[in-house]
């Protein structure tokens, strides 16, 4: 799940979460695909398909005139809404470009990005990803941003929904487990019954053929890529069914990609307790200031403490309720990176106040999250999720028996006893009402790709990104030593930068795998 830089958008940092931890692909297996293996074949091919790889695209003003100001414009694009039907339902996607800088004899084509989810807003990614490039780089790339089927300017889906109901702990007793077990049960019920077998056209394989179609309609004969996140998975997937297509490829933040899905989604706990305990070792020797506890081990019982409040009463703040169900997904997006150790451990205090009965105000970023999580409608925040499970249900098949979901949560309370009932809470795609009608991609190839994976990434683990290193062989990894996730857009390490911008300019790839330096 990542998106814009944590620090610009609330929201956005919300969806990055409801987005990149909820990556799908085969608890049990899905049915075999019925169409050849060779899918790019099979996908230009198809009669009828002419039509959107020759459609012109005419570009204006964004919707967004922040987006505008910045020099992107926007366009529409038509797709099939089911690939094997050409003439039927259509979609009409809304891209993003911030043209090359340079001449022609300057450019070398398009770069084509996912900024995360499934559910991350790509429309603002081109101005995101040319804040980081060098003014050669700049000069030789169209980047091209779009939403993905189904979220935001691009035919969007929306559920009814008036919340998440996966991204939820489920507290200490069997009431709160069978609570957010039914939303999740409703929620399913609620997108099958709004779009019936149309859900079954939201996948991944989908959005990397629409990726293809917009190529085409660029009149680009190849393009790069650059993801990260979910953009990693959804890159690898397009590399793999169209690699004729691809030039250079950048893959940021990724998971392994035989655990994406909900395996992935429960390597998260781990990694996240381990945050918890970096931030309670940084906060111990400031307790003069944050009175959190004298030792990490102290700093570690507030923070549990916390939350079993929480479930007694919950926490009243900004005029909002944090209860021990929502609580934890605070705690999450604040430990995403180490440079946010500080306003962890502000947040800390201010919620150990609240909890005890003091007035206090909500930070900025605190205020923002909780209109994300609380105020759906006026936020979006809700139609976003409903396209995030709409792209997760599409691509896996998970367990659909509550009594699974609570047994696994019992197993890893001990060890994670503040993410394990959140990394393992039960998912709506269980209850899905359609099946995934193709199996997941397999991520196998010899294609060239840049790699950068930070040790500390607690959404895509360094041992998640592992896993892509292997099925990726051509791939050369960079490794960052910190906590982060989403490295080239959203952190400042000079390194990393430096290798992607030279990789990018002159399609080289380092000699051998590599550890930046601290």
């Amino acid at each position: 799940m990542n998106t814009a830089p944590r620090t610009t958008n609330p929201r956005t940092a919300l969806l990055a979460v409801a987005a990149t931890l909820a990556l799908a692909a085969g608890v049990t297996g899905c049915a075999k695909a019925t169409v050849p293996a060779d899918t790019a074949a099979y996908t230009t091919t198809l009669k009828g398909l002419d039509r959107y790889y020759q459609q012109r695209l005419d570009w204006g003003p964004c919707k967004d005139p922040e987006l505008t100001k910045t020099g992107t414009r926007c366009a529409k694009v038509v797709v099939p809404l089911d690939y094997t039907a050409p003439k039927g339902p259509t979609l009409s996607l809304t891209v993003s470009r911030m043209k090359a800088t340079g001449s022609e004899r300057e450019r070398r084509g398009i770069i084509q990005t996912n900024p995360g989810g499934p559910g991350g807003h790509g429309l603002g990614m081109p101005a995101q990803l040319r804040a980081k490039m060098t003014p050669r780089v700049a000069a030789a790339y169209d980047v091209i941003g779009m939403d993905t089927r189904g979220l935001g300017e691009s035919s969007p889906l929306d559920c009814g929904l008036d919340g998440m109901s996966w991204f939820r702990g489920v507290g200490f007793d069997r009431a709160s487990f069978d609570r957010v077990a039914k939303k999740s049960v409703d929620d399913a019920r609620k997108c099958g019954e709004k779009y019936g077998d149309r859900l079954a056209h939201y996948s991944t394989r989908n959005i990397a053929r629409d990726v293809d179609v917009i190529r085409g309609a660029l009149g680009e004969r190849k393009t790069s890529w650059f993801g990260q996140s979910y953009g990693t998975y959804l890159g690898a997937v397009y590399a793999n069914m169209f690699p004729g297509k691809v030039d250079r490829l950048v893959l940021d933040s990724a998971m392994n990609p035989s655990d994406y899905g909900l395996k992935m989604f429960q390597a998260m706990g781990p990694a996240n307790e381990k945050a918890l305990d970096d931030v309670a070792r940084w906060a111990a020797p400031r307790d003069a200031e944050y009175h959190l506890g004298k030792t990490p081990a102290a700093v570690r019982a507030t923070v549990e403490g916390l939350v079993r409040r929480a479930a007694q009463r919950p926490i009243e703040i900004g005029g909002d309720r944090l209860d021990h169900e929502s609580l934890p997904l605070i705690l999450y997006v604040l430990g995403t990176d180490d440079v946010d150790n500080a306003e962890y451990t502000r947040t800390l205090r201010l919620l150990v106040d609240a909890a005890a009965g003091r007035s206090v105000e909500p930070s900025e970023r605190l205020a923002g999250l909780l209109g994300a999580m609380f105020r759906t409608d006026e936020t979006g925040t809700a139609r976003d999720y409903a396209s995030t499970l709409a792209v997760l249900c599409a691509d896996s098949t998970v367990p659909g028996n509550a009594e699974w979901y609570r047994k696994a949560i019992e197993k890893a309370r001990p060890k994670q006893p503040v993410f394990g009932p959140f990394h393992n809470a039960p998912m709506p795609c269980g209850w899905w009402r359609t099946k995934p009608s193709e199996s997941p991609t397999k991520i196998s190839s010899d294609l060239p790709v840049l790699q950068i994976q930070a040790t500390g990434d607690t959404r895509t683990t360094y041992e998640q990104g592992l896993g892509m290193h292997k099925a990726m062989r051509g791939s050369k990894l960079v490794t960052v030593p910190a906590r982060t996730h989403a490295v080239f857009t959203g952190y400042s390490n000079a390194c990393a930068d430096k290798a992607v911008n030279d990789y990018l300019l002159t399609g080289k790839l380092p000699s051998e795998d590599y550890t930046c330096g601290t």
